[in-house]
């Protein structure tokens, strides 16, 4: 399937609110009921730029927010005030600030995690589940001790690897890596782990996140010639600015949490989402576990998952590069829960 650029949005509302102990920034635009989305790293409400138009069109108020450590949302400096139930939380501030009774959340990349957990957690305030690129991964209880993630993770990419999770955990590290040329690392990200860097030859294999130990991130990433049709250099330049004024660390924040998710979710365990779910992905996208084996065992936990799909030929920024494709499926199932 061809994926299609739709137009860049326009009359948008911005909004700062207080809650959940930082000030929050989110953008709106349209009447109706609510799509409130949340976007990854290293990204921004932006991501959802086609989405917003398209939900609007469509008779919703889409709400982007940008996320705890982005943008005009705080930043704080604690590492662990980005753990999964600060960034839920974010969320839940945000769908009662709208005062419309039960919403519509959406996520992608580390959005989609926390879309997932918001619709487990609260299933009385999102009525539904729509996510991206990151299957639902249910709770799994907090580990033995001296056994955790980060510790699995090191254990399966072996003496000779680096996994970029793992190479974002030392504090101070990454930061320097990334932030060395940020124009270069925003470039390379948004090509690299695309469905077009595949296409074009420039990697012979989707990027699954592990590289050879002694390298650095920014190592792994590839540039185009030419910006792809789904990214302008208006939208490149709009996430160097973001980031610019930023820097990654907040967005780094989320993954040096990792470790505190199973402890923190396990009062959940054994619980499932039941409100109607929603799945996309792209085949060539491997970077944050959209694996046929993951994507099965998220059909067979969900109570409702009323569409999963793959598209063909896409890459890991799936409402970017194929941004009517996303928004038709969006509004088929939005329409489905009238």
């Amino acid at each position: 399937m061809e994926c299609q650029t739709l137009k860049m949005v326009n009359d948008l509302e911005e909004h700062v609110i207080e809650g959940n102990g930082i000030q929050i920034h989110y953008v709106t635009k349209g009447e109706g009921p609510a799509v409130v989305m949340c976007h990854g790293f290293p990204e921004s409400w932006y991501s959802w730029r086609h989405q917003i138009d398209s939900l609007a069109e469509a008779g919703y108020q889409a709400v982007a927010m940008s996320m705890r450590g982005y943008g005009k949302t705080s930043a704080p400096q604690a590492i662990d005030a980005y753990d999964i139930n600060h960034l839920v939380g974010d969320v839940v501030v945000v769908a009662n600030h709208l005062n419309q009774g039960p919403v519509v959340v959406a996520g992608h990349d580390w959005g989609a995690p926390v879309a997932w957990f918001a619709a487990l957690m609260r299933p009385d305030l999102f009525r539904a589940v729509a996510c991206l690129s990151v299957p639902y991964t249910g709770p799994i209880g907090a580990l033995p001790e001296g056994i955790d993630l980060n510790g699995l993770m090191a254990q399966a990419a072996g003496p000779d690897r680096d996994y970029y999770r793992l190479f974002f955990q030392e504090p101070g590290k990454a930061e320097a890596d990334l932030e060395a040329d940020i124009y270069k690392t925003m470039r390379g990200f948004l090509y690299a782990i695309s469905g077009d860097a595949l296409r074009n030859g420039d990697i012979s294999e989707p990027f699954d996140g592990h590289f050879p130990a002694g390298q650095a991130m920014t190592d792994q990433l590839v540039s185009p010639d030419e910006l792809p049709s789904w990214l302008t250099q208006e939208d490149l330049h709009f996430y160097v600015e973001e980031i610019t004024r930023t820097g990654f660390r907040g967005g780094l924040n989320w993954y040096r949490n990792i470790n505190r998710l199973p402890a923190i979710t396990a009062p959940f365990l054994g619980a499932t989402i039941e409100q109607p779910s929603f799945y996309m992905g792209g085949s060539t996208d491997l970077i944050a576990g959209n694996t046929p084996e993951a994507i099965s065992a998220m059909q067979q936990a969900l109570g409702d998952l009323r569409h999963c799909e793959i598209i063909e030929g896409a890459g890991h920024w799936l409402q970017q590069e194929c941004a009517s494709e996303v928004s038709s499926a969006m509004m088929a199932f939005l329409e489905g829960l009238n």
